[in-house]
């Protein structure tokens, strides 16, 4: 995990129950940025990472289940980061703050079983107690507990990488598509730009062909994390490539049945050359590392995630790729 940030889950997965709820803190604060591009988005203090905006730190970002109901879990966040002092100064004295929690929501209503089984503030707070620096849980947790993506079961996904400058760039991903996550031609995930995971055997490249194209209600929703210095509009245009990278790992994307959010924080560690064109290429090079990790999360999200209910995983219908899980941290 990238210095200065935390990622916590909290998942409900028992009787009546297919939800969760992600959190990603940078408690130091961090730049923010944002980039929503689905028709459907659920979204909450989006505008306040215009560049026209006043706030300048954001402290957290909740990934969450439950629709535009589930909104209502960064209420919890925020809770747990004001009672430690932690927000933009709303006051002279300090417990007077406002923690800045940006949230974007999936659509995963009644696939627990019941309808009205969605996150509330008890859930970020929950996540935000499990919030640790080490590499975080995937699969069917948090927000991706009820993911779904096109016929398979989604799931939540992480990755990160090191630019050849030294800067980190890291992703975090919920994946819960109403397009589909595998080529029909080859019967591999699109969002395995490496070819890490072996070609499946003809009879479960033909289990995958049957899957049932996505036609409900979704959205993928995701935060890009880095440890480079940024303007604000800077870590607008990491969000915004991040769509880059849901792009090569979902097709189609950005329907009208999608609420697609990408998420920038940047911990402001370390400062890009001072040399304006070195600056520039290097920015280049952020640009390009968090299109390709937000690939990588997503895969990780495919390949991680197990079966819930009537949605099989990618492991139980092509068990013949399975990576070992040394493979799956390189």
């Amino acid at each position: 995990m990238i210095d200065g940030f935390e990622i916590g889950h909290c998942t409900r997965d028992d009787d009546g129950w297919l939800t969760g709820t992600t959190v990603v803190t940078c408690r130091a604060g961090a730049m923010g940025g944002v980039d929503v591009r689905g028709g459907g988005p659920g979204t909450r203090e989006t505008d306040l990472l215009n560049p026209l905006t006043v706030v300048q730190q954001v402290h957290a970002v909740v990934l969450t289940g439950g629709s535009a109901y589930g909104l209502a879990a960064a209420d919890g966040v925020m809770a747990g980061l004001a009672a430690d002092h932690i927000g933009f100064p709303g006051g002279g004295l300090p417990h007077q703050v406002v923690p800045i929690v940006p949230a974007a929501v999936i659509f995963d209503l009644g696939r627990g079983g019941e309808f009205g089984n969605r996150p509330d503030a008890s859930f970020g707070a929950e996540a935000l107690a499990n919030a640790s620096a080490a590499d975080p849980e995937q699969g069917s947790v948090g927000v991706g507990t009820g993911a779904v993506a096109g016929g398979l079961k989604g799931g939540f996904g992480y990755a990160e990488t090191l630019t050849t400058q030294g800067f980190r760039v890291a992703a975090a991903v919920g994946l819960n598509a109403a397009g589909g996550v595998v080529d029909p031609a080859t019967g591999r995930p699109w969002a395995d730009r490496t070819y890490s995971i072996s070609e499946p055997t003809e009879e479960e490249r033909a289990t995958l062909a049957t899957l049932p194209k996505g036609s409900s209600f979704a959205t993928t929703v995701g935060v890009v994390m880095t440890d480079a210095l940024l303007t604000k509009p800077q870590a607008g245009k990491l969000a915004q490539v991040g769509h880059d990278g849901m792009a090569r790992a979902i097709r189609p994307l950005h329907s009208m049945l999608d609420g697609d959010s990408v998420f920038t924080l940047a911990s402001q560690q370390r400062p890009l050359p001072s040399d304006p064109l070195a600056a520039l290429m290097t920015f280049n090079d952020l640009l390009e590392a968090a299109a390709d990790v937000f690939t990588d999360a997503c895969l990780n999200a495919v390949v991680r995630a197990t079966s819930r209910g009537e949605w099989s995983a990618w492991n139980d219908l092509a068990p013949s790729t399975r990576r070992s899980l040394d493979e799956e941290k390189k």
